[in-house]
């Protein structure tokens, strides 16, 4: 039988983790985490990482591994999950998260992009300094509409890497995210989870609520004097460093991370809708979910 990965993604909270770990149960399969934030080891509470309790029940990969200092990239997360396939005995993995990137990364493979000339990155260095990002980002609309409408807008390194190679190629960013992807010596089942957007927001609120309870602002403080790296640009914790810069309240900070959660959502939603292989659920609906692996491994076996 060949290899296969079950790919189970959707918006911040959706509720891929419960749903995952009784997937993984059934199959008797480890977890494969698929998220950018959650591989720093420092910052559980505000990623809402796997708990203890839950790392108990199932195995999982690239969940607390790495201290917040340490550089990950979608290229390197996908050079470890193949070779981390490749090298296991075992015939099904499941991977889960809602990292866009890193899910395109070990399904279709990285494109390979133009190196970007000194001046050019200097150049725009000076413009976002001088002008600010949304200067930036007006250009980025103009040059390359289909990345600005899913870009983090606010993650200056990103557009900044985006306009680089608009600038550098004369071609919208976008179009060398179009590669004709990697072929996979293993096989690959997309399943996406969706609810109510009305239920989704209530849900995000309320998860922001409990991180607060459980120590998100004490988590936050630890984490304050490393702020300027690209790990901690993430919603929870840019919006309590303003509120300990005395920019902000608490109350206000906590608004706004619940807003910028629910906007994230929205950006989550819009990629994944791209991705005609997904197959959707809702997450209650687990039988139907097994059901229709079964029969997807079912036919690999043919």
């Amino acid at each position: 039988m060949e290899k296969t990965l079950i790919v189970i993604t959707g918006p911040t909270g959706v509720g891929k983790t419960e749903l995952c770990l009784t997937i993984a149960e059934h199959f008797g399969c480890e977890i494969i985490n698929c998220d950018s934030r959650q591989i720093f080891r420092e910052i559980p509470i505000g990623t809402a990482a796997p708990t203890v309790e839950q790392q108990q029940r199932v195995r999982h990969y690239f969940v607390g591994t790495l201290a917040l200092e340490t550089y990950f990239s979608a290229s390197l997360y996908e050079e470890q999950v193949c070779r981390m396939i490749e090298e296991s005995d075992r015939e099904v993995f499941l991977l889960t998260g809602g990292s866009m990137m890193y899910i395109d990364a070990v399904c279709n493979g990285i494109d390979e992009l133009p190196t970007v000339r000194d001046d050019i990155r200097e150049e725009l260095k000076r413009q976002l300094a001088a002008e600010g990002l949304d200067a930036l980002l007006d250009e980025l609309q103009c040059l390359d509409p289909d990345y600005y409408a899913v870009v983090d807008k606010k993650n200056p390194r990103r557009v900044l890497h985006a306009l680089e190679i608009c600038r550098q190629t004369s071609k919208p960013y976008s179009t060398f995210l179009k590669k004709e992807k990697k072929t996979r010596p293993f096989n690959i089942v997309k399943i996406g989870l969706t609810r109510d957007r009305i239920i989704l927001y209530e849900r995000i609120n309320k998860r922001v609520e409990d991180m607060i309870s459980q120590g998100l602002i004490e988590e936050a403080r630890n984490v304050f004097h490393l702020r300027h790296l690209n790990s901690l640009n993430t919603v929870g914790y840019k919006e309590m460093f303003d509120y300990f810069d005395g920019e902000t309240t608490l109350e206000e900070a906590i608004r706004r991370i619940q807003s910028n959660t629910r906007r994230y959502m929205r950006k989550q939603e819009t990629w994944f809708k791209r991705d005609k292989e997904i197959m959707w659920f809702n997450p209650t609906d687990i039988k139907e979910i097994i059901k229709y692996i079964d029969k997807f491994l079912l036919l690999q076996r043919k």
